[in-house]
């Protein structure tokens, strides 16, 4: 397993299918994420303007690297019709070198 401190997942989670989708192609194509899980749909239960809500939702988990993810917060932050969407990055403690090589090369910003 080798170290992989420059690489991170990040979590979030989309209203509907079709968005989780778009939020992933949009990602995936300008090379923030390397890739976009989509997860089955899941009730998420919170407190909003103090009433509990209920809302079912796609998870979305998302690899990019650690310089990368600034830009697609942004991204995804732009993308998102909520108001707080939510955006967790969590680090990557290892991995098979060659995945994480590919994560890395996958994120590298387009050369122009």
């Amino acid at each position: 397993m080798t170290q992989a401190n420059d690489i991170v997942v990040v979590l979030s989670n989309a209203p509907d299918l079709l968005l989780a989708k778009r939020i992933a192609h949009v990602l995936v194509e300008e090379h923030l994420a390397a890739c976009v899980n989509l997860g089955a749909p899941g009730l998420s239960m919170y407190m909003w303007d103090d009433t509990l809500e209920g809302a079912e939702e796609i998870q979305l988990t998302m690899k990019t690297t650690l310089a990368r993810a600034p830009a697609m917060i942004a991204r995804l932050q732009q993308l998102h019709p909520y108001e707080v969407p939510e955006v967790l990055v969590l680090p990557v403690l290892g991995g098979s070198a060659s995945y994480l090589e590919w994560v890395r090369n996958q994120t590298q910003p387009e050369q122009t």
